[in-house]
């Protein structure tokens, strides 16, 4: 019996994880996330899989964030009939998630279409709707970690905490071998988290392990200390205020969104900045945020204040007392922060705040470029307000720390595949893995390898 693993996406770019294991006549997906990216781009690469969906016996997602799970509903609709396994935190999270980029779908083929439509272009349908999503969410099933079930007859798997955000795992796959009973044991570490995060447990080590998918969003930086870029959060707050302005921090809905407001709660208490508005404008963050105090430890809300409705998310925008607006999404692609930024961005006054990871070719990373011009809403605007960008709260491990775990896993380690990177970082981090004496390949995207 041969094992194949196909890297379908999610190789030497950052989004759209998805990886194909046959083994023994069986086929499991690991993960069905979507590529972000331009938008023509973001149909073309999303709406077609390299594989028949029908063909699937079963998927396991590795956590929540929409660059891993987001593309279910299209699988499904495509003709996957299997079982999803997820984590508990996972599934509550999945419910949220993926019924918002359904409604985003939605509601960004009505955009396109309207374009289309003076264009003299046909019009398109949405990626998938509310009801794929619906579908999907149907065949999710959650496993608690440590706990092994059965994906395909010959396929086991177990998950081990990632670290990463709530109820993400690293799924540990065994495939035996019919003929011979030969055991190939994978270990899906993407994405991987970091030592000492707030309710997050830190990333588990596995044993007895022979090949390893790992991650490398920093595989060639380090992050700055927690201190230090809480120190630096609580500056730029001040700073901002003194000269009466706006913050606005752009922020996934999902763990970010909820790590930002642990550390401004801190701040507060620890009176390094002065009381001030704080909002939290996103429908999606203020629901995940209520799933985090079912599954973690509460923390202090009392200072935030939770915006769902549309109108009082508007009456921001002619609110001119200084304040912090956090909202979503977080590559600054769709949702309420397009508005908050086409309102603020050119102010001086003002200042954007960049918490976490910025693809190639989104809005989110024109900003962190500090170009002169960018567009919302394919409006030009000045970018004339202060910029500020503290990588150190990412929920991603960095160049040190993904060394560290490779060192720290037990097993014969026969390979170790690089995936979900920029090239240059995926490079760095395989340079750096091979000069310790590891086997670091960096697969191609459709790219097959034969497991043994």
């Amino acid at each position: 019996m041969s094992v194949h693993l196909t890297f379908c996406g999610g190789v030497r770019t950052v989004t759209g994880s998805m990886h194909l294991l046959e083994a023994n006549g069986q086929r499991v997906i690991i993960d069905c996330g979507l590529f972000q990216g331009h938008r023509e781009d973001f149909y073309r690469v999303n709406a077609q899989f390299p594989f028949n969906p029908g063909k699937l016996d079963a998927a396991v997602l590795s956590h929540s964030h929409i660059d891993h799970c987001g593309n279910l509903p299209n699988l499904t609709r495509s003709g996957f009939t299997g079982k999803v396994f997820v984590t508990s935190p996972t599934r509550d999270i999945c419910r949220l998630m993926l019924l918002d980029s359904a409604r985003i779908q939605e509601e960004d083929v009505k955009f396109v279409n309207k374009v289309n439509a003076r264009k003299g272009l046909p019009s398109r349908p949405p990626l998938y709707s509310v009801e794929d999503a619906q579908k999907s969410l149907r065949k999710i099933r959650a496993v608690d970690y440590h706990k092994k079930f059965k994906l395909a007859t010959a396929i086991n798997c177990t998950f081990y905490d990632a670290g990463h955000i709530l109820g993400s795992a690293i799924p540990y796959l065994e495939i035996i071998k019919t003929e011979s009973g030969q055991r190939i044991k994978i270990a899906y570490a993407v994405d991987l988290g970091r030592k000492h995060m707030p309710f997050l447990q830190d990333p588990e080590i596995l044993n007895d392990v022979d090949y390893l998918l790992l991650e490398s969003t920093y595989g060639g930086r380090t992050h700055e200390p927690l201190a230090q870029a809480k120190l630096k959060l609580a500056e730029a707050i001040n700073r901002t205020m003194a000269r009466g302005g706006k913050v606005i921090i752009p922020s996934f809905a999902l763990e970010r969104t909820q790590e930002v407001v642990y550390y401004l709660g801190e701040l507060l208490k620890e009176k390094k900045i002065k009381p001030l508005p704080i909002f939290v404008d996103s429908p999606l963050a203020c629901n995940i945020t209520d799933v985090f105090l079912k599954h973690s430890a509460s923390f202090d809300l009392e200072a935030i204040r939770y915006i769902r409705d549309s109108q009082e998310s508007k009456k921001l925008n002619f609110d001119k007392r200084p304040m912090v607006i956090i909202s979503s999404s977080g590559m600054c692609e769709s949702g309420r922060i397009l508005h908050h930024l086409r309102n603020n961005i050119g102010n001086p006054l003002n200042t954007i705040l960049v918490v976490g990871y910025m693809a190639k070719n989104t809005l989110g990373k024109r900003i962190v470029e500090k170009q002169r011009r960018v567009r919302i809403f394919g409006e030009s605007f000045e970018l004339k307000a202060e910029v500020e960008v503290i990588n150190a709260f990412s929920a991603h491990a960095d160049k040190n720390e993904l060394a560290d775990y490779v060192l720290r896993t037990k097993g014969k380690l026969k390979k170790i595949f690089i995936v979900h990177g920029d090239m240059d970082q995926s490079e760095a981090l395989a340079f750096n893995l091979r000069s310790k004496g590891f086997r670091a390949y960096i697969p191609r995207k459709f790219e097959t390898v034969t497991l043994d």
